[in-house]
């Protein structure tokens, strides 16, 4: 009855270990099974081991392989993939869910993914990439049937008979174009004619059109300036285009030179260059195209309010007396400026600064307070402060030249709110006549 009992409590300790978690129904099956085994003879526990053994393996062993052994497969990796030449590869990694990005150099264009992915069964998406030549013809710029010759990042068409320009897009007509310059022999050519497979061909040098009939062609002169403005809606050169037989050039108002890129203008400085002629006493001003020679003079005396001139372009107000209090409260200094500005200024824009400056080792002030006092045009300014010690002239209209404009500012000082002193900056613009 004894060994019955301790049967049946084994099944029943296996029973309940099936329930439980893997690891933790072995060890309660095992630890039951041992103490159940201490009960019997040497014998009978080694039998009663043996087969408890080989039922717990034949049971649990191929769940474990199944479920735990091969749980957590390998990575899967693609293949290396390299760069298409005349391009680059942006990626290094080749692992499930990793991509690569394709780019090509100047001149080239990418044919096929620019984006391959690593899939799960080690494959990359999409076909191989490569970098083309980007062909100067490929958008069939030659109009008419003409043949587009490629070159050295450019192309060039070869126009067929009746057609000419530089798509073979004007056709050769009796009757030339508006742009064409028919009333002057200098402007015309003849053309250079050759025989092709007993056929004629005619050709005009550059700068020039074929004109007139089969039989009697001419080349007359391609107007450049009419044509970029005709084709563009702009204008070749920044002042003025001149037209010359098979080309063109640019030109400049009077006190302006070309530049290097043949086409804008710039201001000749001459009170840099010397090429004014001021007199002594006077300081001379470069303007828009040409210059003049100024001496402001200082505010004429009032009351007890009198200035002396410490440079050429500053006064500065003599002592007051103690007891005089429109002198302390008229401007301490009155400082002179010349703006030159070409007409059409964007804006706004910000013309002139005006800040206060503090002598060594006394305090300066602790506030500032700026305005516009005076001058012939104070609706096209605005005073703004652009930190704690300076404030700003901003110019919120554009101004059409030739003209000259006068605005005074003035910047006052204070200490404690109680007034310390007053500068006043006047400035004259002067506006040129051109944009440029």
């Amino acid at each position: 009855m004894l060994f019955v009992h301790s049967l049946l409590s084994l099944f029943l300790s296996l029973s309940l270990s099936l329930s439980l978690s893997l690891a933790h129904s072995l060890f309660l099956s095992l630890s039951c099974s041992l103490s159940f085994s201490l009960l019997l003879t040497p014998s009978w526990s080694l039998f009663f081991l043996t087969h408890f053994l080989s039922l717990v393996l034949s049971f649990f062993l191929p769940f474990f392989l199944s479920h735990y052994m091969f749980f957590s497969p390998a990575p899967h990796t693609c293949p290396a993939l390299e760069a298409p030449e005349h391009g680059r590869k942006f990626g290094s990694k080749f692992f499930t869910g990793h991509e690569v990005h394709f780019t090509c150099s100047q001149g080239y264009h990418l044919v096929g993914p620019a984006t391959r992915l690593c899939q799960e069964d080690g494959t990359w998406s999409g076909a191989n990439a490569i970098c083309k030549d980007v062909s100067e013809c490929a958008s069939n710029p030659c109009q008419n049937g003409g043949t587009c010759v490629e070159g050295i990042n450019q192309y060039k068409c070869t126009c067929p008979q009746n057609w000419s320009g530089s798509h073979c897009q004007h056709q050769t007509q009796t009757a030339p174009p508006e742009w064409s310059v028919t009333n002057d022999p200098a402007f015309s050519r003849r053309p250079r004619c050759a025989k092709v497979d007993h056929a004629q061909h005619c050709s005009c040098d550059a700068g020039f059109h074929m004109s007139g009939t089969s039989d009697n062609s001419i080349c007359q002169d391609v107007n450049e300036c009419e044509v970029y403005k005709t084709e563009r809606g702009g204008q070749l050169c920044v002042y003025a285009c001149v037209n010359v037989p098979g080309s063109y050039h640019c030109s400049c108002p009077q006190g302006y030179r070309l530049l290097s890129d043949g086409r804008s203008c710039e201001d000749v400085d001459e009170c840099l260059t010397q090429q004014h002629n001021c007199s002594h006493g006077t300081t001379c001003i470069n303007t828009g195209g040409t210059f003049q020679c100024v001496s402001p003079e200082c505010p004429r005396p009032y009351a007890n309010v009198s200035y002396v001139k410490t440079s050429p372009f500053q006064c500065e107000r003599n002592p007051c007396p103690m007891d005089s209090r429109s002198c302390h409260l008229a401007a301490k200094t009155v400082s002179f400026h010349y703006l030159s500005l070409p007409s059409n200024l964007q804006t706004p824009a910000t013309l002139f600064r005006m800040a206060t400056a503090s002598a060594p080792g006394r305090p300066g002030p602790d506030s500032l307070r700026f305005s516009i006092v005076g001058g012939n045009a104070r609706s096209l300014f605005v005073m703004q402060r652009s930190d704690r010690q300076t404030g700003e002239l901003i110019l919120v209209q554009p101004l059409q030249g030739p003209q000259e404009v006068n605005v005074d500012m003035d910047m006052a000082e204070y200490a404690e709110r109680n007034f310390q002193a007053k500068h006043v900056a006047k400035v004259h613009i002067l506006v040129s006549p051109y944009n440029f």
